[in-house]
């Protein structure tokens, strides 16, 4: 409720000007401060300044994560769907984007996706996870989660002139991506870091810059390959993990 009523003026913002940052980023979509925000302000409320301080030093937990292997799908595993989502379309014969290389702007939009990871994750993963599956079991705190997920980014879509289908599609791919952050979070000890990874690495391959879909943005045809693809992952990991932990151990 908290993250919801913090997004009343960017959405309002986003409503009164219009304005688009990219085709696929509108102005509304600055929204992925307030999870942080909310986070913050009920962790000082619990915990005073020690509560504040604990949730904002998992940003770079990354000695949690014990088992280096992680990294691999933390940095590589949504990068991959998204090359598997463009070699599908390839074969179908469908319009592709047009591939830059530019090492200064990679460099600087991932930064820019680190940052917005960091202030998204701290509130999803860091604060609300949590609690969650100590009240369900990790897919059933993944699902919840990722309709929450989907409901946070509707306004912003719906600026972006998203169509019904669009939106349809891309929100089964953010319930089957909630579902990967949870399985990720578990088998890392918990680590906030490593979902921020993931986060940053996945919007680094699917919306830019390497990929340029044009003044469209990303269109219908790769959001269905992608949310199709993004829940095979999802169900086949619920299946081999089990969906009680979605890990083979829980951290302590």
């Amino acid at each position: 409720v908290l993250v919801f009523a913090l997004s009343i003026p960017f959405w309002l913002i986003g409503a009164a000007t219009g304005l688009q940052l990219t085709a696929d980023l509108p102005v509304s979509s600055f929204v992925w401060v307030c999870p942080v925000v909310a986070a913050a302000i009920l962790a000082y409320r619990e915990g005073g300044t020690a509560g504040l301080t604990v949730l904002l030093r998992r940003s770079f937990d990354y000695a949690r994560i014990r088992e280096k292997r992680w990294y691999v799908p933390a940095v590589l595993l949504l990068p991959a769907v998204y090359a598997a989502t463009y070699g599908v379309m390839r074969a179908m014969g469908l319009p592709l984007p047009t591939l830059h290389v530019a090492v200064l702007a990679v460099v600087a939009w991932f930064l820019g996706y680190f940052v917005a990871g960091q202030c998204e994750e701290l509130g999803w993963s860091g604060y609300a996870l949590d609690p969650l599956q100590a009240q369900w079991t990790a897919l059933g705190a993944g699902l919840l989660l990722g309709a929450v997920w989907v409901a946070f980014h509707l306004v912003p879509l719906i600026q972006a002139h998203r169509s019904p289908t669009w939106i349809a599609w891309w929100a089964l791919a953010t319930v089957a991506l909630r579902v990967l952050y949870t399985w990720l979070y578990n088998n890392t000890g918990g680590s906030v870091f490593a979902t921020v990874l993931f986060h940053a690495t996945g919007n680094l391959a699917q919306i830019g810059p390497f990929v340029d879909f044009g003044p469209g943005g990303y269109p219908l045809e790769a959001q269905r390959i992608a949310a199709l693809l993004l829940a095979a992952v999802a169900i086949a990991i619920t299946v081999a993990w089990g969906p009680g932990t979605l890990a083979r151990y829980r951290f302590a």
